[in-house]
């Protein structure tokens, strides 16, 4: 299995202005081949990755800025934009309405370069009983705060920068790990947001949602009306803008320790897990416009919309859900998605289903009269509809 891990470097003042000399000269070359498509596009040609490649060896002739970092360094750039292009094709197949063609890279948006351990870089460079430090090509053995013991073959690594921090991100290959022993124990889980909560369980329960983002609104708002008072281009602007980056880098942060601690203690204690299977990309799209034929729009109920979308961004669903089945997949326990259409709306006791069973958040059946809180009625049917398909591939097998 593959597996991740995030580490704080603390480079030299010498060796940060060459990581950030690095990030540019990869975002340049990023660019450039960009450019380089969208000129041959124009001609009626295509550029693919090979194309490019074979060009690598004559930039870095030429251009002894480019020499110096790695060249494995510079193939993986090359592939992020063959990646981004990829994308844009696979969109445009599907039909989607916006398929995004790749842009190019400001310096906020070009944050790190990944490399292959052994080529360009090295991971643990200086073996050292106490003192971690990695290698890149072109800057040198860099000082790791590693506060985890790392397992398994490293076999990518990348230098990251957020606002004035430098990190490093592994990605180890590793067998897979030994199953938690049985707890027996089976859970469905109804995902809410706000003041409502961050889930329900079909065993009645509530998870907290400690919507970071919401409690740091007023901060990062006012940070960043500090931007705007300060003139473009000047030190104070980058001040401010890091102060902002910081609010929510920080609110990021708790959201994500947060949700790893919650789905450490659900995967812990339960050998299956249903969930609804939600598109949370397609469901915080902002609302489409309604033209009225005038020239003007008709009301779309895009203000509740924008708000509805931020509360989900910051219940961080995706997320949850993703970090529910890595670590559910370590474990060897059953993590199941289902569809979540009706599960609202049908009774847990009698499976009825209409609308007018749900007003908010009670649950009253109009056929047998069970009454029940909304979403954990629907965790119960969540649950259900787990072990049915659960049963069903059993079955197969």
């Amino acid at each position: 299995m593959i597996r991740s891990y995030t580490f704080r470097i603390y480079p030299t003042s010498k060796q940060e202005s060459l990581l950030r000399a690095m990030l540019t000269d990869h975002r340049d070359l990023y660019n450039a081949a960009l450019q380089e498509r969208r000129e041959a596009w124009k001609r009626g040609k295509q550029v693919w990755f090979k194309d490019q490649d074979a060009q690598l060896t004559a930039i870095r002739a030429n251009d002894p800025d480019q020499a110096r970092w790695s060249y494995s360094a510079q193939e993986q750039t090359l592939r992020r934009l063959d990646k981004a292009f990829q994308a844009f094709f696979r969109r445009i197949r599907s039909g989607e309405k916006k398929v995004g063609y790749p842009r190019f890279k400001g310096p906020r948006q070009f944050a790190s370069v990944e490399h292959r351990n052994g080529d360009g870089a090295k991971w643990d460079s200086v073996p050292h009983p106490t003192q971690t430090r990695v290698k890149f090509q072109g800057i040198g053995h860099i000082k790791v705060k590693q506060h985890r013991p790392v397992t398994g073959r490293v076999k990518r690594l990348s230098a990251k920068q957020e606002g004035r921090k430098w990190y490093v991100h592994l990605v180890a290959e590793q067998e897979q790990p030994t199953p938690l022993p049985k707890t027996g124990a089976m859970i469905g889980l109804d995902l809410a947001t706000g003041q409502n909560g961050l889930a329900y369980t079909s065993l009645g329960e509530r998870i907290d949602n400690p919507a970071f983002g919401a409690v740091a609104a007023a901060k990062i708002a006012a940070a960043q009306q500090q931007v705007f008072r300060c003139r473009r281009g000047s030190k104070r602007r980058f001040k401010a803008w890091d102060r902002v980056s910081g609010l929510y880098r920080k609110a990021r942060n708790q959201r994500h320790d947060y949700l790893h601690k919650t789905a450490r203690r659900l995967v812990d204690a339960y050998d299956v897990i249903v969930v609804e299977d939600l598109r949370t990309a397609d469901m915080t799209r902002r609302a489409a416009p309604r033209p009225d034929g005038n020239g003007g729009y008709l009301p779309n109920g895009g203000n509740a919309k924008t708000g509805l979308n931020r509360s989900i961004r910051d219940a961080g669903w995706g997320q949850f859900l993703d970090l529910i089945s890595a670590k559910a997949e370590s474990a060897g326990r059953d993590f199941i998605r289902v569809n979540p259409a009706y599960t609202s709306q049908t009774c847990s006791a009698c499976g009825h289903r209409e609308q007018a069973n749900r007003n908010g958040k009670d649950f009253l059946c109009v056929s047998c009269g069970h009454r029940d809180d909304a979403d954990i009625n629907a965790a119960l049917n969540i649950l259900r509809a787990g072990l049915v398909l659960r049963d069903a591939a059993q079955a197969k097998s």
